[in-house]
């Protein structure tokens, strides 16, 4: 393995941590961010020492603020990748197909595309400070495949719909009550927790665990072409004025005007 900069990777007694460390932009992801968490799940993959996968956030503020939005204000996309390619898609599929459980352990800001993260690992296990929601329509983004339809398997149609259509923040103890998270502890539990459900996974088959996983995976694949579409779409939104407001919006710590642009939700299909 290259050496990382943006991720540390760490095995301890069959349990791999995988911690986004960016810190100083509150554990926001980069394209080459992106390259270094999927290159750390194949290698988590590989490992057969193994059996469970824990991902976080470094310090305690943020487990991940979703894309950096500061580089996407600077470049216009997430900066340079190893492929040229921004692989968030392949980030996301790699935490479902991986065929070892996978914890969050939600350490502060689970916000944006680090909602989504989290929304898609196995289980997640969250420190009584942590807090949740979605920035997408705030910034003048959004995520149309796993991080919507996924997400309201998770929660339910009515709470999925008020977590995008109002961009609030959810504390630890709403978000388990949502079943959004699987158990809440106080910050300094949150390591040992992840360890505790750790242990008892791995003295579990792990071949067992395999197939359960790729069995609950199957109901909610055709996610991953939905995704793709929406990716697609987003792409190109991401050019126009609107969503060029919304990301501007960000960068001067203002609220977005959005109002001129409801005109285009108006007209007919």
């Amino acid at each position: 393995m290259e050496e990382l900069t943006d991720v540390r990777y760490e095995v301890d007694g069959g349990l791999c941590w995988i911690v986004i460390d960016r810190q100083e932009r509150q554990n926001s992801f980069t394209a080459h961010t992106v390259d270094e968490l999927i290159e750390c799940f194949k290698r988590a993959w590989a490992d057969p020492e193994v059996g469970v996968v824990a991902l976080t956030g470094a310090g305690d503020r943020a487990f991940c603020a979703g894309g950096d939005q500061k580089q996407r204000a600077q470049s216009g996309d997430y900066g340079p990748s190893r492929s040229g390619l921004f692989e968030i898609e392949g980030l996301h599929r790699i935490i479902r197909e991986i065929p070892k459980p996978v914890i969050a352990a939600v350490n502060g800001l689970a916000i944006g595309g680090g909602h989504v993260l989290h929304v898609l690992c196995d289980l997640s296990i969250a420190a009584e400070h942590a807090r949740f929601g979605q920035a997408g329509p705030r910034v003048g983004s959004f995520d149309a495949g796993f991080g919507t339809g996924y997400l309201a398997r998770v929660v339910g149609e009515k709470r999925a719909r008020e977590i995008w259509f109002l961009c609030r923040q959810y504390d630890a103890r709403e978000a388990e009550r949502w079943g959004l998270v699987n158990r809440v502890v106080p910050a300094e539990e949150l390591r040992a927790e992840v360890r505790r459900y750790a242990d008892e996974i791995l003295a579990l088959s792990p071949t067992a665990l395999r197939f359960l996983k790729q069995s609950f995976n199957q109901d909610t694949e055709h996610l991953a072409a939905q995704g793709a579409l929406a990716f697609s779409g987003l792409h190109e939104f991401a050019r126009s004025e609107e969503a060029q407001e919304g990301l501007h919006a960000f960068e001067q710590k203002r609220e977005p005007d959005f109002a001129r642009f409801r005109g285009r939700a108006s007209k007919p299909l």
